[in-house]
This record gives structure tokens, C-alpha cells and sequence, in this order.
């Protein structure tokens, strides 16, 4: 029960998440590299004092499940924090997610009582590692980039040289990583200086018994969203491209299986991952809390699709996740991260929904891109001669649902960014965006169309470049529900100058000559409903606009389609 006035504990709960909003336009503003600035690959987040989230903006559902453990881990490193004090970490065996996903984490205080924490975590382009936009196909998460674990970085408002020195000499692009940094630093003074404010507002009880409040009320307001669903048990198994790390002699990956059961019992649900695949050689392992992130995504987009419960750690306290320890889906140390952090928890989301759809058909979208779609490239500049490493998400199709269809083009279920647009791109670095369109027939038929991918091709200018990509779905399409059809795998490709194409494995890092082409086409999604069901008038209209072509409308339509 909430204790405090109604209307008091609605003006503070209001004002905390205000405050993580703050913080994310603080950071966008500071920030140097495009990945922040306006791609907006971060979080932002307010923590009580023993580092359950209270408030998070609108930011990445890819970082639910994790950020909380991050903070707490710092907690524990640092019991006795004092002001001025910042600490960073990216270990993804301490609450981290993946090594580029670095966490500033502040203390806030007023009159000398800690009130709790502010975090946030941001996507760094490059972390070192021997691939640029350390994306390579490693067996050890030592291979992977400058791993931290939690550390003082900051003393009384002062930075330590020493901390300073050692980040700055394992990344490509040092004065990139600092001022991202700083802006860090920047956005979690912000989120402490609101946090104060209402301290000195409200009193500092108050207001650290209002923040516990927030967190039961969230868990109130999921656990009665679950109750209102049917109850049952469903499975769901599904198959992975690979890990990137081919066996000698292979010119295609390994595919993997994790399989997902849920079981929903009134207003609790247990995810569990029993039967999934041990862990892989390559960086396809996901600790437990990047899964977990993926099905608490997932769920409050079933449960809550109007967005009305504040995500926080309350939200996921009815929430059992539960795997194989060693497994795929629950990576032990030393085993490597860094691909499964997006492309787990993407698929994870997915897979949520297919089998939840069982359970409750009616709330529940067909399989979206299921991947980040990531391609990067690293190099000298030739114009200015200094090293650079570019980093962009592609985007593609959202799944459709039960009454619409998906959307094109757009971040899917555990991600929240906004396309890299080209003029930024082509400022910024020396690569030219010759296509970037949609893909007709790329959304899945059905009563309701997947929405489509697209296709993104980079011309490399002027140099040789070291580029990597990683993504899902080439092997095996988003699935279609209720009798829609899958949408279109994902293709990547290189083409030489002499004009020779060639098909690049979903994963892993190759070299890109001079004047050379790559091309992603990243996947669409699936459709919901047989496509006997779809309106004419619709599918008139998708092929007006070219998102069906009259072969395809004949062959998932009907022989009169078009």
C-alpha cells in the first residue's frame, strides 16, 4: 500500500523518471560519437542505495534486466560511497552485458546521506580488442576488448590519472571514448542533482520511502496485468545461425538450439530454458541477465501494451528466469559475450512471444528481425590520416499482430534506437551509403503483413577498412503466427572493386578493399493470420506502394492477387 499522500507520491515518482529523461538529453547532448549523439545506443537510470532501478527513461528494454546488477555490483566494490565519487565497470560476469556497454555509475547525497545512484550505460564504438568496434569472432571473453571491473574512477569530483590512462591506451579513438565519458559523468550529475532537489524538497525520508514505493507499485500494477492473463504452459525451440567461429575447413557456421518452456500461474510467470544448447566457442553466450532482459521485454509488452506500469526492478519481481548454468543462454566465465547481448535477447524476445502464444494468442506479435543487424568499420582516414571506427544498427521489420500489421524499418522489441542518419555518417567518417530502401516482400503474408526490412550498402572510400558484422536470422526467417507466413532471412554481402560477390558469414570480422561495396539486407518479419484473410484493399495498396510485387501477391495470395 502506498503510504504516503497519493498526490505527493505522483508528483515524486513522476519527477524520478523526469530526472532518468534528463539525464539521456544530457548525454545526447555531450556526447562525440554518432552512436550516442543521435543513434542513441544507451540507458539511463536512478537506483536506491542497494541498486534496484527505481526510474529508467526512455530508453533500451535491452538493459531491464542487467543495469540493476551492474549497480548493485558496484555497491558491493564500493559500500561506503563518498560525494564526488564515480565508478565504471563493463564486466558482463558483474551485472555488464557485453564489454562495449560501458556503466558510469554516480552516487547522489544530500547533507550527507546517500539517497541512491544514478547509471548510466553507453555503447562505446570501439573498446579495443583486435577488431575494430571490438566485434571479432574471439573463443575468450579476453579477446574481447578492455574489460573493467567495478572501479573508482572519480575521487571527490576528481578523476583518477591512473584509471584515465589505462582506458585511454586499449581503444582506437581516444578522444572519441572521453568525451563520451565525460558526458556520462555529465548525465549522472545531472540525475544526482535531481535527486538532491527533492530530497531537499521533501526530506530526505520521504523521499527514500517514496522511491520504495514506486518499486512496490510497479510490482503490484504487473503481477495484476499478469493475473488478467489466462493461465498455462508453453514451449517454444528455436535455431541459431552460429557463433562466428567456423570449424577448419567450414564455409558455413554451426547452428544451435535454446529451447524456452514459460509457465503461467496466476500473477507470476517462470521462463525457463532447460534443454538449450551448453555454451558455444564464440561470442554467442548470454549471462543470465542478458536473457533475462529479453523476456521481461517481451512479457511487459504482453502484459502492459499501453505502457502504464514504470518499468523498474518491481516490474520483474514476479518473474522467475531460470537456465542450465554453462548453457547458451547462461554463460559462465571466461566464455565470450559480446555478439549475444543484442542478438540473444533479440532472439529471446522473439521467442517469448511464440510461446506465449499459446497461452494467450491475441496479445502476443509474430517474430520481428530478431537481430541488431550490426556492421562496423574501423581504419585510417585517408583524408586526415587518424584512426576512426564506425558502428551502426540496421534497422528492419516488426512483427504484425493480431490486429495490425508490422512496421518497417524500425528497432524491434528489446531495442529502442533510432537509425545513424547518412549525412552523419558520411561527415564522420570515410564511407559512402550508395542504397538505403526497403525491401518489397521481405514482411511475411498474412491477414496481417510483416513489416519489411531494408537493404543498407557502404562504399568504402579511399582505404582499406577492417569491418565486422553480426546478425541473426540468415538461416533460419522470422516466423509468421496463426498461420502467416515467415519473413525474409537477412543476407550480407561484400563486393570486391573487380565486381566479384561474395556471401560473408552472419558473424565475424573481414576485410573490406577500397572501393568495395557491403551490403546488409537486414530481415523483415513475420505475418499474422492465414494471407487468405487480408483485405483486397490492402493488399491493392501494398502493391501500389511496392512492398508486394505482383509475383509474390499471386504466390502468397492467390492466384487472383494483383
Amino acid at each position: 500500500m502506498i503510504r504516503t499522500d497519493p498526490a505527493r507520491f505522483e508528483v515524486v515518482k513522476n519527477a524520478l523518471i523526469a530526472a532518468a529523461e534528463e539525464m539521456k538529453i544530457v548525454l545526447a547532448k555531450t556526447a562525440y560519437s554518432p552512436l550516442l549523439k543521435v543513434a542513441g545506443d544507451y540507458s539511463c537510470g536512478l537506483f536506491d542505495r542497494t541498486g534496484q532501478m527505481v526510474a529508467q527513461g526512455p530508453d533500451l528494454p535491452i538493459h531491464l534486466g542487467s543495469m540493476p546488477d551492474a549497480v548493485r555490483a558496484v555497491v558491493e566494490a564500493f559500500p561506503d560511497p563518498a560525494p564526488g565519487d564515480v565508478f565504471i565497470h563493463n564486466d558482463p560476469y558483474q551485472g555488464g552485458s557485453h564489454l562495449p556497454d560501458v556503466n558510469v555509475v554516480a552516487p547522489a547525497f544530500h547533507e550527507g546521506t546517500l539517497l541512491g545512484y544514478g547509471c548510466v550505460r553507453a555503447h562505446w564504438p570501439d573498446i579495443g580488442s583486435a577488431t575494430p568496434g571490438s566485434y571479432g569472432a574471439v573463443t575468450e571473453v579476453y579477446g574481447e576488448g578492455l574489460r573493467l571491473p567495478p572501479v573508482r574512477l572519480y575521487r571527490a569530483g576528481t578523476i583518477d590519472p591512473g584509471i584515465e590512462a589505462i582506458i585511454l591506451a586499449n581503444v582506437r579513438t581516444p578522444s572519441e571514448r572521453m568525451g563520451d565519458l565525460r558526458a556520462q559523468v555529465a548525465a549522472n550529475r545531472r540525475g544526482a542533482e535531481r535527486m538532491a532537489a527533492l530530497a531537499a524538497k521533501y526530506g530526505t525520508d520521504e523521499l527514500l520511502r517514496i522511491m520504495q514505493e514506486v518499486l512496490d507499485y510497479s510490482e503490484r500494477m504487473m503481477r495484476a496485468a499478469l493475473a488478467a492473463l489466462p493461465d498455462g504452459e508453453a514451449s517454444f525451440e528455436d535455431v541459431f545461425d552460429g557463433d562466428g567461429v567456423l570449424a577448419p575447413g567450414a564455409a558455413a557456421d554451426e547452428t544451435f538450439r535454446v529451447k524456452l518452456t514459460i509457465r503461467k500461474r496466476g500473477e507470476t510467470v517462470e521462463a525457463d530454458f532447460a534443454g538449450s544448447d551448453p555454451a558455444v566457442a564464440g561470442p554467442m553466450n548470454a549471462p543470465l541477465t542478458v536473457t533475462a532482459s529479453g523476456v521481461f521485454c517481451a512479457l511487459k509488452m504482453i502484459a502492459d501494451p499501453n505502457s502504464t506500469i514504470p518499468p523498474n526492478s518491481g516490474c520483474w519481481r514476479p518473474i522467475r528466469v531460470t537456465a542450465p548454468k554453462g548453457s547458451v543462454v547462461n554463460a559462465q566465465h571466461p566464455s565470450p559475450v559480446v555478439y549475444a547481448n543484442h542478438e540473444m535477447s533479440h532472439r529471446v524476445a522473439d521467442m517469448v512471444m511464440a510461446a506465449m502464444h499459446g497461452i494467450t494468442p491475441r496479445t502476443v506479435m509474430a517474430g520481428s528481425q530478431g537481430t541488431s543487424a550490426v556492421v562496423t568499420f574501423g581504419g585510417a582516414d585517408p583524408n586526415t590520416g587518424a584512426r576512426y571506427v564506425s558502428y551502426e544498427s540496421i534497422k528492419g521489420g516488426f512483427g504484425a499482430r493480431p490486429v495490425k500489421d508490422g512496421i518497417s524499418a524500425v528497432a524491434s522489441t528489446v531495442s529502442n534506437m533510432m537509425n545513424t542518419p547518412i549525412e552523419i555518417l558520411e561527415m564522420s567518417f570515410p564511407l559512402r551509403v550508395e542504397e538505403y530502401s526497403l525491401l518489397p516482400d521481405s514482411g511475411g503474408a498474412g491477414t496481417w503483413r510483416g513489416g519489411l526490412g531494408v537493404r543498407r550498402v557502404w562504399r568504402v572510400l579511399g582505404h582499406q577498412a577492417h569491418a565486422a558484422v553480426c546478425c541473426e536470422r540468415t538461416v533460419t526467417p522470422p516466423f509468421g503466427l496463426d498461420g502467416g507466413l515467415p519473413g525474409a532471412p537477412a543476407r550480407v554481402t561484400l563486393t570486391t572493386p573487380d565486381g566479384a560477390e561474395r556471401a560473408l558469414v552472419s558473424k565475424g570480422g573481414f576485410i573490406a578493399p577500397a572501393g568495395s561495396l557491403v551490403t546488409m539486407q537486414a530481415p523483415g518479419s513475420g505475418g499474422f493470420g492465414p494471407p487468405s484473410g487480408r483485405d483486397p484493399a490492402r493488399l491493392s495498396a501494398d502493391l501500389a506502394d511496392g512492398y508486394v510485387t505482383a509475383e509474390a501477391a499471386r504466390r502468397d495470395y492467390g492466384a487472383d492477387a494483383g
